[in-house]
């Protein structure tokens, strides 16, 4: 399988929070699955840090790559196809990340792994 860590799901993972769902750590972890991030987390993140509202492990230069190569997660860049999918999806949610991450999803043919159920109400997979 193919999972999208959405933001929230990524920071719980790497401060093993407790918050995450047997059914997520599962995924996360199974060896079989390629598990992504999306760069716009990574930018979503970014933002959170600069304002003062979350505070890393590492600064966010060192964080994000560590945690990828200490977790065999992939980055996930954004493309022009995730951006004009973005452009065609319905206001079921207004948060531009997570609305990037469904149009990843979509175009990407991933899983999310999300507590947020608005994920599946554009027909996206998700696990939580």
């Amino acid at each position: 399988m193919r999972v999208l860590l959405d933001t929230q799901a990524f920071l719980w993972w790497v401060d093993e929070a407790s918050h995450l769902s047997s059914r997520a750590r599962t995924a996360i972890a199974a060896p079989d699955n390629e598990v992504f991030l999306s760069i716009a987390s990574c930018w979503e993140i970014a933002i959170k840090v600069s304002l003062g509202k979350l505070r890393l492990k590492a600064p966010a230069k060192r964080f994000f790559p560590e945690q990828l190569a200490a977790n065999a997660f992939e980055l996930l860049g954004v493309e022009l196809d995730h951006v004009c999918r973005v452009a065609t999806l319905p206001f079921h949610h207004r948060d531009p990340f997570d609305r990037l991450l469904v149009a990843q999803a979509i175009e990407e043919d991933l899983t999310v792994v999300s507590t947020d159920e608005v994920f599946e109400r554009y027909g996206v997979s998700r696990i939580w």
